[in-house]
């Protein structure tokens, strides 16, 4: 029996002490196969011991613990440098702490890469997709940026800031990452044009987001802003085949 491609997911936290436990369990049940990278920013609520001590029980579980909070986009560039570092990793997948990503969509990801993408989106608005338990505005932020920044620069993913990815490392390598400049959520679309305007391919997986479980949502009206201007600078600095 052929083994599965070797699979690191990788999972940002920041006080998430109360929903770590269980995301990491149905991670472990979903893709039993796979190690589970969680990057910790100095959460002041304790979440970094607890998951010191997960790893500890779980040798598929390991800790990166970063000295303060510095965006969500410099938490996966470090987990990422280090995956391409180790040069053991076949797979890569980015995903939230807090439920919003369901574990159990994480094998639908993967076997899109399986399938011949370069990277697999898991799209809330492509056909099939979709949010629960998201207010009027929130909706109108998530959309609207994101539908600005598509036709801004000019592609046909319809969910340029979706934050649950899976990655061929080879994407990965192929792609600056020294040079990506965003880091906070304008990082997944800053992503995900590079890997198109290198000419990879990209397939958005339909899934279904789900407001997190337990604690506050970091989303704001500053996202959309952050996108507005940030799409115009890609658009400018990263020609085509050199992303």
């Amino acid at each position: 029996m052929t083994a599965p491609p070797t699979t690191l997911i990788v999972i940002p936290t920041y006080n998430e002490r109360e929903c770590l436990p269980e995301i990491v369990a149905a991670v472990r049940n979903a893709v039993p196969y796979a190690t589970i990278q969680i990057v910790d920013d100095n959460s002041p609520d304790g979440t970094g011991a607890l998951a010191d001590d997960l790893a500890a029980a779980d040798p598929q579980v390991r800790v990166l613990h970063r000295t303060g909070k510095a965006g969500l986009g410099a938490a996966y560039l470090d987990a990422f440098g280090r995956a391409l570092a180790e040069d053991t990793w076949d797979r890569v997948v980015q995903m939230d702490a807090d439920f919003s990503h369901a574990p159990a969509d994480v094998p639908r990801l993967l076997a899109a890469l399986d399938a011949g993408a370069d990277l697999a989106v898991g799209s809330r608005y492509t056909s099939g997709g979709g949010t629960r338990n998201w207010g009027l505005g929130r909706r109108i932020i998530s959309r609207g940026g994101g539908t600005y920044a598509r036709v801004v620069l000019g592609v046909g993913v319809h969910d340029l800031t979706a934050g649950f990815k899976a990655w061929k490392v080879q994407t990965l390598r192929n792609i600056n990452l020294a040079a990506v400049g965003a880091r906070g959520y304008g990082f997944q679309i800053e992503m995900t044009f590079r890997v198109l305007r290198n000419g990879m391919k990209v397939t958005e997986v339909p899934i279904l987001f789900e407001d997190r479980r337990v604690g506050e949502s970091k989303m704001s009206g500053s996202i959309f802003f952050e996108a507005a201007s940030l799409v115009w600078r890609l658009r400018r600095s990263i020609p085509v085949g050199r992303g």
